[in-house]
């Protein structure tokens, strides 16, 4: 089945949707002219119950299908960047600093765009939870969604999201089982000794040298503490030491990432991290903190939804433009959703356009209609009318 006419019948109208969000980022959890916008659309389509401030500014919808049955959950994020727009685009942010550089504003409108199909046909059993989600930049919004309580407050039982893809062939799937995406920790060392005057090193206790090795050691938890087979980065991405050439500084910092799919590897890497920090302060003579700070957790597909979900993706684009595709080092916290129910989280290719969080981005509209259509086929296959 291709894409679903009437919904590319309204396919002017989302992209309308999409780049009205698009004029008016906003970020975090601050989100009240985008959620005042999805809500308005929402009662334009009948929806039958609108549950808005969960999370601050998240919202969550009920659609009723025809007859009993179970509740299923649809997301997506709403949430924009804090970058400068450089895309050129007629419809480009109106807010300097600000703007839509992952594509949220896509995802909220093919949920929009699906909602409104399921209002006017409700060709299905039992109910509907549509999660439009603030904070998924960095704020965990997914996180305060389920500790706020909605998969037992609307009784869900399964859960799905999408992402686009830029470098993805224009309206191909990838989905696949098991982890996806990696769990995240960051983490942030300070190196304290002596300051002084660069002539006279033997009066100071100089930070420099324990950081740069401790910097150099934290390489070898990916060579040499872990199990080759089991993915892992460790990368030092921010250094801090000294204002002047000739003064010795008293502290030195570095911080960085840590990406795995396991999280017992994330565990290791705090234990190794905590040794090999002790281990050089006491060699150098210098006072050292580590702080260890865990992100989101890996996002890990159910078997079952992410084979339901390719099935689906299948039906609606064909089956050469469906495949697993590789899992990435980066993270999203639509995996506390799935901690938390079972479900699959798949990426829908926008082509050859520049990556997410870069200033040129920009989603791209010709893909809505497929991510509607796969979320409105995902709910008639799930729970058919009797």
């Amino acid at each position: 089945m291709p894409v679903i006419n009437r919904i590319a019948d309204y396919a002017e109208d989302m992209k309308t949707w999409r780049r009205w969000m698009h004029r008016n980022p906003e970020l975090g959890f601050e989100l009240h002219k985008t959620a005042a916008f999805v809500k308005e659309r929402l009662e334009e389509f009948g929806v039958d119950e609108i549950h808005p401030g969960i999370a601050t500014t998240g919202i969550v919808a009920i659609i009723n299908g025809t007859g009993e049955g179970p509740t299923i959950g649809l997301r997506a994020d709403m949430d924009a960047l804090p970058i400068l727009e450089a895309s050129g685009v007629e419809h480009a942010s109106e807010t300097p600093g600000k703007m839509h550089a992952c594509g949220h504003d896509g995802h909220t409108t093919m949920l929009l765009g699906a909602a409104k199909y399921l209002a006017e046909t409700r060709n299905f059993a039992g109910r509907v939870a549509l999660i439009f989600q603030p904070a998924e930049e960095g704020g965990a919004g997914g996180d305060v969604m389920v500790k706020e309580g909605i998969m037992d407050r609307f009784g869900i039982e399964r859960v799905f999201g999408m992402h686009n893809a830029p470098e993805v062939a224009e309206g191909h799937f990838n989905v696949a089982p098991g982890p996806i995406m990696a769990g995240t920790a960051e983490f942030f060392v300070t190196v304290t000794g002596k300051g002084g005057h660069g002539a006279f090193p033997h009066e100071t206790v100089d930070p420099i040298p324990p950081l740069l090795s401790m910097a150099q050691a934290f390489d070898t938890i990916v060579s040499r503490n872990n199990k080759p087979t089991a993915d892992l980065v460790v990368s030092v991405t921010q250094l801090e030491a000294g204002s002047a050439t000739n003064v010795i500084p008293g502290t030195a910092k570095f911080a960085g990432t840590v990406r795995a799919f396991d999280p017992e590897v994330i565990d290791m890497v705090e234990r190794r991290m905590q040794a090999i920090v002790a281990g050089q302060a006491a060699a150098f003579g210098v006072e050292a903190e580590l702080t260890y700070e865990r992100g989101y957790p890996p996002t890990i597909n159910d078997e079952a939804g992410a084979e339901f979900a390719a099935a689906i993706a299948r039906a609606v684009v064909g089956e050469d433009r469906v495949a697993p595709g590789e899992r990435q080092m980066g993270a999203e916290d639509f995996s506390y959703m799935l901690n938390a129910r079972p479900g699959a989280y798949l990426f829908l290719g926008q082509g050859d356009t520049p990556f997410c969080h870069h200033p040129a981005y920009d989603f791209n509209d010709e893909i809505a209609p497929i991510g509607a259509s796969f979320f409105a086929k995902l709910v008639e296959t799930a729970q058919p009318k009797a």
